[in-house]
């Protein structure tokens, strides 16, 4: 796991963006570039547990609403890591929709990077970001790189992914995503493909650590 100086208190960046839109690649790149200092933390690892509920109902949850996601328990993960102790990170099942048994230990780091959807639409990790980053991509982009891991990494089938796109996905990111873009510091067009804002914004990261 990362490590770093973590006697000063970490750079906590936060990455948001749609679906689909690179926040991932751009993850990887900031990992790649910063591998003992940087730790990432998917706000995708904190959907709530839905083990109560039959498997359909579980399949017809809306995981692009707000309240899918246990904020309340990334906000006190985040808070320890900023404290330099460690956290248990929960694991989630897409296939399963539920939390699975096992954890992930997650150490403390110079740089905490929050990555999900809705980072930024809920106030409280918003105010502990020293960095809010917002990469923004084409929407038929977006729905063609879902549709591709949603059929390869989740077994879902091409008509299943376009309804729950059309349903709840798009819906979704108009009235929640789309709008926190007015919070972000940085804004990446075009995912990771685009090297001069990633290179501005791995500039900027330096400058703060150091």
């Amino acid at each position: 796991m990362p490590s770093g100086n973590t006697s000063a208190k970490p750079l906590v960046i936060g990455l948001a963006g749609g679906t689909g839109s690179g926040k991932t690649t751009v993850a990887r790149k900031l990992q790649d570039t910063f591998p003992e200092q940087l730790q990432l933390i998917p706000q995708d690892a904190y959907y709530r547990d839905q083990a109560h509920l039959e498997l359909e109902k579980r399949r017809s949850t809306n995981y692009d609403h707000p309240l899918a996601f246990d904020n309340d328990l990334l906000i006190e993960h985040l808070d320890a890591l900023i404290a330099g102790m460690p956290v248990d990170q929960p694991v989630y099942s897409f296939i399963t929709h539920t939390r699975m048994s096992e954890v992930i230990p997650v150490q403390p780091a110079a740089i905490l990077l929050v990555e999900g959807i809705l980072v930024l639409e809920e106030p409280r990790l918003r105010e502990r970001m020293d960095i809010k980053v917002f990469v923004q991509t084409d929407a038929d982009v977006r729905f063609i790189r879902r549709l591709r891991r949603d059929i390869v990494e989740r077994g879902r089938s091409v008509d299943s992914v376009i309804e729950q796109y059309l349903g709840q996905v798009r819906p979704m990111h108009l009235q929640f995503v789309e709008s926190t873009k007015r919070y972000a510091d940085i804004i990446v067009p075009e995912g990771g493909s685009n090297e001069v804002a990633i290179d501005l914004l791995m500039v900027k990261i330096r400058s703060a650590i150091d």
